[in-house]
């Protein structure tokens, strides 16, 4: 697997990318086992990749979305990490049973459940992370990630960085939020002090960061905004703070939506699906929330008309057309 390692690094695979991919290729190739005699990639083509993607959908019932994420491991590890070794058409065309991708519309929240939600949440640090999911349309995992050196207060935006597809972007700094904002940055900053003093203040960094700024791991510009509250060093006795875990949040955000009342399932996404149907709502142009969003395709963001609140169409259930004829009061 170092091999792969190479390849991910070099195509700036995300973390969770890789983690995902070699998960997917150490079962490709366990399966593809011969009785107990382990089979190089090699030796292995495409209908090996089609029977192997056919058993995700038959035998174990993987959606389609896990199927499609087995086939791009295994597809990146013939075209990218073997492709010098192999050449590119080792690996040849596959056809394989599909899963069918349901056609789900997104839980979309109204701004009164939105206020509802928040309000529910605590401690205060944790609605504040609801409100900004909210009020820019970021991912979770954005959100979690997000550096001091990130928010840009004079012109108010936040700077996203390496997102999904590893691109960056800008999205709006809410300015309801900048004083909140500001009081966060300033505990950071104090916090950071603290733990320097103590033998920390280290964050994570890429390699090519700490390459390139030496000093950017205890830089206090560096450290998360929403941090872990306990401090962990490593082997070398270096204290470092992570970023705040998106599972945590997610779980006392879908406790505020029960505490609240809302039967909707709610998670720290709706936030983003209700930010972008909210802006739609107002009239603003799909283009403009497909670049807040992050899609690489309009098509994406064309889901969110889908549960628009559209009172222009004007469309009466004939149930209330037969309530009113008989004077009953729908």
């Amino acid at each position: 697997m170092e091999q792969f390692h190479r390849a991910a690094k070099f195509h700036h695979l995300a973390r969770n990318t890789i983690d995902c991919y070699q998960n997917w290729i150490e079962d490709f190739l366990r399966f593809s086992r011969v009785g107990d005699r382990w089979r190089h990639p090699r030796e292995l083509r495409g209908p090996e990749l089609a029977t192997f993607l056919t058993h995700l959908a038959a035998d174990r019932r993987l959606s389609a979305s896990s199927q499609n994420q087995a086939a791009c491991a295994v597809v990146f590890l013939y075209n990218k990490v073997l492709v010098d070794e192999l050449g590119p058409e080792h690996l040849g065309k596959f056809s394989a049973l599909r899963a069918k991708r349901p056609q789900r519309l997104p839980v979309v929240l109204s701004t009164s459940e939105v206020q509802r939600v928040i309000a529910h949440l605590r401690p205060a640090i944790v609605g504040l992370m609801a409100e900004l999911l909210y009020g820019t349309g970021m991912r979770v995992n954005e959100c979690c990630t997000l550096r001091l050196r990130d928010l840009d207060f004079d012109r108010g935006h936040i700077h996203v960085r390496a997102a999904k597809g590893n691109k960056d972007r800008l999205v709006m700094l809410p300015k309801s939020l900048g004083g909140r904002l500001g009081s966060q940055v300033q505990k950071v900053r104090h916090r950071h002090a603290r733990d320097v003093r103590q033998g920390g203040g280290f964050v994570p960094v890429s390699d090519a960061e700490r390459h390139r700024m030496p000093y950017s791991q205890q830089d206090w510009r560096w450290q998360f905004l929403f941090a872990s509250k306990v401090m962990r060093r490593d082997e070398s006795g270096r204290g470092y703070r992570w970023f705040a875990d998106a599972g945590a949040f997610g779980r006392r955000v879908s406790s505020a939506a029960q505490e609240a009342g809302i039967a909707k399932r709610v998670s720290p996404h709706t936030f983003r699906h209700s930010f972008a149907t909210h802006l739609l709502e107002a009239g603003y142009d799909i283009r403009q929330v497909q670049t807040l969003l992050g899609h690489a395709d309009v098509g994406t963001t064309m889901i969110y008309t889908h549960v628009m609140n559209k009172p222009q169409i004007g469309v009466m259930s004939p149930l209330d057309r037969l309530a009113a004829a008989a004077g009953l009061d729908p």
